[in-house]
């Protein structure tokens, strides 16, 4: 899975921990990998992924999102990825709970 793939190479480089969903005890900063779509052809897979940086301000979590770019930048090393291009990323602030988040969304093509 493909979301496994992106969430295992975040937890080695980021320095903060990546998660599938929130965590009961979150941390003051961690990030959330998210598959919001995908698909096939010719045996090749490619994936949407969403990652959502969160941390105590908006100016941090503008920060993480910004290395969560350059980390991903390098993800073509892992032998399964084929292709990284940043789709969007923005200010995606969680008004309901009132946490900073950032979120970067990928397109990967993979194997």
């Amino acid at each position: 899975m493909i979301e496994k793939t992106v969430c295992d190479y975040l937890n080695d480089v980021m320095g903060l921990p990546a998660f599938w969903e929130k965590p009961e005890d979150m941390p003051e900063e961690f990030l959330i990998v998210e598959k919001t779509g995908g698909s096939v052809s010719d045996r090749i897979m490619s994936a949407t992924i969403a990652i959502q940086s969160y941390a105590g301000s908006m100016y941090r979590a503008a920060e993480i999102n910004e290395a969560v770019i350059s980390a991903m930048e390098n993800l073509t090393e892992m032998s399964e990825v084929s292709g990284v291009r940043l789709n969007s990323d923005y200010n995606f602030t969680d008004t309901t709970t009132k946490q900073y988040r950032y979120q970067a969304v990928f397109d990967i093509t993979h194997y």
